[in-house]
Formats: C-alpha cells, structure tokens, sequence
C-alpha cells in the first residue's frame, strides 16, 4: 500500500513540476514578444530641449528598444521630425530625409535591428538639441532574444518529455 501512495506522490511531484515548465515558457515567450511603446522625451515630449541635446540622450540611453518596439514623438506648435543618416544627424541637414512627419503624433515602428536618428527640421531646432539616436541592435540584445527563444524550445521539449513518459 506504501508503495502505491509513494507511486501517487511521485506522479504529483512530477506533474507540479511540469506545470511550473510550462508557465515558464509562457512566460518567457511573453516577455519575448511583447512590443512597448514609448514617448520620445517623456515629460518634454518633442521640443527644443532647455538643457540642448543631453535631454534626448539620456532619454535613450534610459530606454531598452527591441524589435517592434514603437516610439512616438508628440508635439505642439511648430515641429516635425524626419529620420535621417547618421551623416545628415550630426550636421543636422534634413534634406535627403529618409522619412519626414509633419503631424503630431508621429508614430516609428522599430523594425530592424539598426541604429535610427531623428531630427526636427524647423530653423535651427537640430542645432538647439532637438534631436534623438535610437540605438537597438547591438549584439547582446540580439543575444538575448536568440537565447531566450532556445531556451522556450528547450523547456517545451522537457516538457512535453515528462507528460508523454508520465
């Protein structure tokens, strides 16, 4: 009889163990997916910065972009934003603008994994500091989404183990 409820107990373990797996995975694969989306600048939204351009950047650097992340840049008065080279972004020239929107709200799906540069293209509000590098891609963060997804195959192949051998 000893033997039959340790079976029991045994099956139990096994069984919460595989639950704990698979909410794991879930989790994980969530975590993986989920696009979020941010203001550019938060509080100062998209203006002429009142300390230059260090407002922007460390907004961006306070940020973790991934893939299908979306940024948005919100305005009032007279502004635009154009995503330009990284050449056009540094002497703030916004002909050749590889994307200009004039309208707030200005929407920009992070799609690639790239370094992207925003510009205002109003007078001189680029040379003022309104200007923004997003800067995903780099090797870690590709990493850690490759990692995170063997990872998920890897515990839904244990996973699976256990319910077909128990």
């Amino acid at each position: 009889m000893a033997c039959f409820f340790n079976k029991i107990k045994g099956k139990a373990i096994y069984g919460l163990m595989i639950w704990c797996l698979i909410a794991l995975v879930l989790a994980l694969d969530l975590k993986a997916t989920t696009a979020e989306t941010f203001i550019v600048g938060d509080g100062i939204e998209w203006d002429i910065p009142p300390l230059g351009s260090i407002a922007y950047r460390t907004w961006a650097r306070s940020k973790d972009f991934e893939l299908g992340d979306t940024i948005v840049f919100n305005w009032t008065g007279t502004h635009d934003v154009a995503e330009v080279t990284r050449e056009n972004y540094d002497s703030c020239t916004g002909t050749d603008a590889i994307d200009l929107r004039q309208t707030s709200p200005a929407n920009f799906t992070l799609t690639t994994n790239s370094t992207r540069y925003f510009i205002c293209t109003i007078s001189n509000h680029c040379d003022l500091g309104q200007k923004v590098t997003i800067n995903m891609g780099d090797q870690w963060s590709s990493a850690s989404s490759l990692a995170v997804g063997a990872l998920s195959a890897v515990l839904s192949t244990i996973a699976i183990s256990f319910l077909t051998f128990f």
